[in-house]
């Protein structure tokens, strides 16, 4: 579990998080939702040490992370997994070679352990057999793929997404949703999603921060999402036709 309380961060004179709290719950996908500017990416940032709050605490299974020494802090952070927007992989390393970089980095297991391990977790996320190919040889949804099996591969506690649907197609889009899904049910990890994909918020949100002006506006679940009254959500959520009307078959299924 991941806590935050009364986070706030200030660039100049602009305050991009204005005094949020959240609860970030384990074994759940946790997404963080907003317009481009609500400040869930400072705030993702922050959760992982990258900037500084101004004002808070961030707390890590009751473990105070702003209080943190830098040394403890890196200990942690073998126990965080991050999922980039373009999967951050290295074009000049095999499939094999990416996922196993973790392992080389922060673990002194025998060779033959590191590789046991990465054929573990390239199975888990269905690329069974594509250890030798390298990033311009596969699709875009491989690519997410192996930045997932590379995000895990330490077997993390906490697993941090960026954008995990960028550039991929709706149904690309809906795997990856359900890989991200299951993988944290299936490893109780604490999952942490920014997300544009309102796709992405009906299906998997587990738990929702609805960010707002840099403020927390809403929280809830993709089912409260459904009857929500809060307007500004509405707005961001229902914007099109198509999930308006998805809205609308969801509340007329709950009325059954």
């Amino acid at each position: 579990m991941i806590e935050f309380k009364n986070i706030t961060k200030r660039f100049g004179d602009k305050i991009v998080l204005n005094d949020v709290s959240h609860v970030l719950q384990t074994g759940k996908t946790n997404l963080i939702i907003g317009t481009s500017g609500s400040g869930k990416t400072v705030l993702q940032k922050c959760l992982v040490g990258l900037f500084e709050p101004d004002e808070g605490e961030i707390i890590y299974d009751g473990i105070s992370f702003t209080n943190m020494s830098e040394d403890d802090r890196k200990m942690l952070r073998q126990q965080i997994g991050m999922l980039f927007q373009g999967s951050a992989l290295f074009d000049s390393m095999t499939v094999e070679d990416n996922v196993k970089f973790p392992l080389d980095m922060f673990t002194k297991e025998s060779t033959a352990a590191k590789l046991k391990r990465v054929n573990e977790v390239l199975e888990r996320v269905n690329l069974i057999g594509s250890n030798n190919k390298f990033p311009s040889e596969i699709s875009g949804g491989m690519k997410k793929r192996v930045g997932i099996a590379r995000a895990i591969v330490l077997n993390p506690k906490f697993l941090f997404c960026d954008e995990p649907n960028s550039g991929l197609d709706p149904q690309t889009s809906m795997l990856i949703d359900k890989l991200i899904f299951d993988i944290t049910h299936e490893y109780k990890m604490t999952t942490i999603i920014n997300t544009h994909d309102m796709n992405s918020v009906m299906e998997i949100g587990d738990n929702i921060l609805y960010l707002k002006d840099g403020k927390k506006e809403w929280t809830g679940n993709s089912e409260d999402i459904i009857f929500s009254d809060n307007k500004n959500l509405n707005n961001f959520i229902f914007a099109s036709e198509f999930l308006q009307g998805a809205k609308q078959l969801r509340m007329m299924e709950g009325k059954k």
